[in-house]
Order: C-alpha cells, then structure tokens, then sequence
C-alpha cells in the first residue's frame, strides 16, 4: 500500500501543478508575455484565503468565488496598461519576449514587496478538513482531495471552454497564428488580454488550494513561477492537455524521488526530466514546431 500513497500523492499534486501551469500557459502561449511574476500571484491569492478563512471564517470554496473574478480583472488591467505598450512597440516576437520579461521581473518585486509589507516574511498555514479519508486502502487528507478534484473540474471546465466556444475559438486561433487571426475579424488585443486575464484566474484559483494544504509564506512565489515554467515547457507552449499530463508527470516525479530517494533531490529530478524532454521532443510533448 506503501506504493499506493506514493503514487496518488504524486496524481494530487501533479494536478495542482498542472492549473497552475495551466495560466501560464495562456499568457505565454495566446498573449505572447512570459510572466516572471505568475507566482506572486500564486501566494496572493493564498494569503487572501488565509485572510478570509482566519479572519471571517469563509471556506476557501467560497473565496474562489471572490479570488477568481478580482485576479481576472486586475490580470486583465495588467495587460491593457502595462503589456500592451509593449506589444505594439516590439518589433519581433524575440523582442517582445525581452520586454515581457524585463517588466514582469519588476512586476515580481512589487507584488512581493506589497506581501512582505502586509504579512511579512513569516510562513503561514490553516486548518481546514485536515481529515483522514481512505481510498483504496491509502489514507489522504480531505483537504489535498478536494483541491485536487477541483483542480480537475476546473481544467476540465477550461478545455471544454476553448473548445466548445466562440470565445475559445477564437483564443486558440490567436494562440495558433496572431498574424492571421484578424483577417477572420478577430480583434487580438482583446482576445489577448482576455486570455491574459483568464490566466490569472486560474492562478488565483491555484493558490487558493495550495493555501489548503500547504504552508506558505510571501517570498515563495519564484517557486511556483519556476514549477509553472517548467510543466509549460515540457507539455508544449499554449496547450492546455500537454500541460495537464506535464504537471501530472512532474507530481509523480518528485512524489517518487521524495518516497525512494531523498526529498532534497525532487529540485534536480525536476530538471533532468524537464531537459531529458527537451532532448527528445524540443517542442515539449504535446508541442508543434513552428513553421
């Protein structure tokens, strides 16, 4: 049974890691921004969990209802204000990626300062359904379940969205080609930051389950950048099911090496796979080369 909680652990998290890529993947794969940032988001959103479980005692279900809406919004504003400039101005896409990447890293360092000046560097948790449940004869925290299955319904709700509507259409033809994509009358500014905004709700979204398991303090944000990054890049930029099985990979990964190696290794074990990848399949492995 030893082998059994090993290998759901790993499913569990791996689906976290996978809606947190999952945002990314739309800012980076349909917006065209690499969001050095993305993982400050992450932590704010969990401290507004925190906030509202410890201070007025709402679930952390009903705090998706406020976080997702509030990071969509401020993500979207983000982009028209901030990103857009930079679009317009960038003269390749290697220079849009330069730009991205120079203003997200400030961005990075003014969300966490706004952290560390309301919570401070100390590292913060909270109990919520910290039950045992047993499933085929493992024993799993309620709490790390139910973040996992609503990790799941929410990316299921995400691919049926790009594929089942207009909207999503015309997202996943700005993903596919931005040249062309206004020639069928699709507007691209707006398409983008409407993917841009729907990433940061996934990622609000995200560390709003994370905050349900896992203790977190302002400065941790680089982590899950770092782990979106590299589930991103091994699924295929802009997909969505690659992102899903990377993540699912990545958590079984480091769930194995931390029950049969050692837990200090999961860093190094993420990046040898994350580059054994890259060696066989550069594009990731749900990735297209472009043309």
């Amino acid at each position: 049974m030893f082998l059994v909680d090993v290998i759901l652990s790993g499913l569990i998290l791996g689906g976290i890691y996978a809606l947190i890529a999952m945002g990314l993947s739309l800012q980076y794969g349909v917006a065209r921004i690499m969001n050095l940032a993305y993982g400050e988001f992450t932590i704010a959103a969990s401290f507004l969990a925190y906030v509202m479980f410890t201070l007025a005692g709402v679930s952390p279900i009903l705090a998706l209802a406020v976080a997702m809406p509030a990071s969509f919004a401020l993500n979207w504003a983000i982009y028209r204000v901030l990103m857009t400039p930079l679009v317009k101005r960038a003269k390749s896409p290697g220079a849009l990626d330069v730009d991205s990447i120079l203003a997200t890293f400030g961005l990075l360092f003014v969300v966490q300062g706004i952290l560390l000046m309301i919570f401070g560097g100390s590292y913060v948790s909270y109990s919520y359904l910290a039950v045992p449940v047993q499933i085929i004869g493992s024993t799993v925290a309620l709490n790390r379940l139910l973040a996992a299955g609503l990790a799941v319904a929410i990316a299921l709700a995400l691919t049926l969205f790009l594929m089942r509507t207009r909207i999503g259409t015309a997202i996943r033809a700005v993903s596919v080609n931005p040249a062309a994509a206004p020639l069928v009358g699709i507007d691209t500014t707006a398409y983008a930051a409407f993917a841009f905004g729907l990433g940061g709700a996934l990622v609000a979204a995200s560390g709003v389950l994370v905050s349900m398991f896992f203790t977190f303090n302002a400065a941790m944000g680089v982590v899950f950048t770092m782990k979106a990054l590299i589930v991103v890049i091994m699924g295929g930029v802009g997909n969505i099911f690659g992102a899903l099985i990377a993540g699912l990979i990545l958590g079984l990964a480091e769930s194995l090496t931390a029950a049969f190696l050692d837990g200090g290794l999961t860093l190094a074990v993420n990046f040898a796979l994350f580059l054994a990848i890259l060696l066989i399949r550069p594009t990731g492995l749900f990735g297209k080369a472009a043309r």
